[in-house]
């Protein structure tokens, strides 16, 4: 393994914090993002940690922008060795009142981005036997009221990352899936909903959080280290996963719950 990783969503958030992480064992860092001033101070503190590396700015939802990043990794670093799709937005909002441009918004960043990213490092990463880290939600696995777009798009990325498992393995090309609960991160400054009270409520789910980006990044580095698959970076989503799992009827009726007392705060609100 020669220590080289690229990072989408690197200018903030999870995204810096892994890079973080893993600038501390001395890794080479490709960062992307569209936030350029994010990916400048990423680079300054991945540098401080020990890293080293260098900024691109892409937009995940053109191809020709990711093609270009693997390029410059190619030309910088001589390959690849673990990629990680991470960039996303956050959106929220019942099926009703969501448009199909925020379907389209949302997919096309949260879910085509990471198809897009894993075809575009690919190449790379059968000549290196990398590996690919998808960054999805709890949400895919949980689903939770006025949030389907959110739910489906990475419901998608965990769809995927199951079948390139299966499929890559026979190259020698590792796949991770992460699927984090509500933590504290800047995820709220890409919020799309249709209503300020939504935004609200998804913003105190975040900061009830008892868990940072960067604990986060941290249980990543150990999960990928012991080979893990579907990684939980929080106990109580570890424990929700496995109660849908014994008893997923329950679940659904905590969730028809959960929207009903939604709708009542949005109608006060």
């Amino acid at each position: 393994m020669q220590n080289r990783m690229m990072i989408t969503g690197a200018g903030s958030g999870l995204g810096r914090e892994i890079a973080l992480r893993w600038a501390r064992e001395g890794w080479r860092l490709a960062l992307a993002d569209i936030n350029e001033a994010g990916l400048a101070e990423s680079l300054q503190l991945v540098r401080a940690a020990g890293g080293e590396g260098f900024t691109l700015r892409c937009d995940v939802r053109d191809y020709s922008q990711l093609t270009a990043l693997a390029q410059a990794c190619e030309d910088k670093f001589g390959g690849i060795d673990v990629i990680v799709n991470n960039a996303g937005v956050a959106s929220g909002g019942f099926f009703d009142e969501l448009s199909l441009e925020d379907w389209d918004w949302q997919i096309s960043i949260n879910l085509m981005g990471v198809v897009k990213g894993c075809k575009a490092f690919l190449p790379l990463l059968q000549r290196s036997k990398g590996r690919i880290v998808n960054i999805a939600s709890m949400a895919a696995l949980m689903q939770g009221p006025a949030m389907s777009n959110y739910n489906v798009a990475k419901a998608g990325v965990v769809a995927l990352s199951e079948s390139l498992l299966i499929e890559l393995q026979a190259r020698e090309i590792g796949v991770h899936v992460v699927c984090p609960s509500f933590f504290q991160t800047n995820l709220l400054d890409s919020f799309r909903g249709p209503t300020p009270a939504m935004k609200a409520q998804v913003g105190k789910l975040l900061e009830s959080s008892p868990i940072s980006a960067a604990d986060i990044a941290d249980y990543i580095y150990r999960q990928i280290a012991a080979g893990e698959f579907m990684i939980l970076p929080h106990e109580q989503g570890r424990m929700a996963w496995a109660l849908k799992q014994q008893n997923p009827q329950a679940l659904y009726e905590e969730m028809v719950g959960m929207a009903s007392r939604m709708r009542a705060k949005a109608a006060q609100g």
